[in-house]
């Protein structure tokens, strides 16, 4: 008697597929998620800078900003 049955081997062949495409899956989320959060960073810089250029068109300096906190 063999130590695995082809019942067995199915099992086995379809766990590993799907760990395969879990792992392919969750690369691919990893890479999306990480692209995502470089945008919200990049869309912060340019709210911060927005708010700068704002803030001295009205006349208060980065000084003036410090003091304040």
């Amino acid at each position: 008697m063999s130590s695995e049955d082809p019942t067995t081997k199915e099992l086995n062949n379809f766990v590993q597929t799907l760990l395969k495409q879990m792992s392919e899956r969750f690369d691919e989320m990893q890479g999306t998620i990480v692209s995502r959060i470089d945008d919200m960073g990049k869309r912060i810089d340019d709210i911060e800078k927005s708010v700068t250029e704002l803030m001295n068109d009205l006349g208060f300096s980065d000084e003036e900003n410090e003091k304040q906190r």
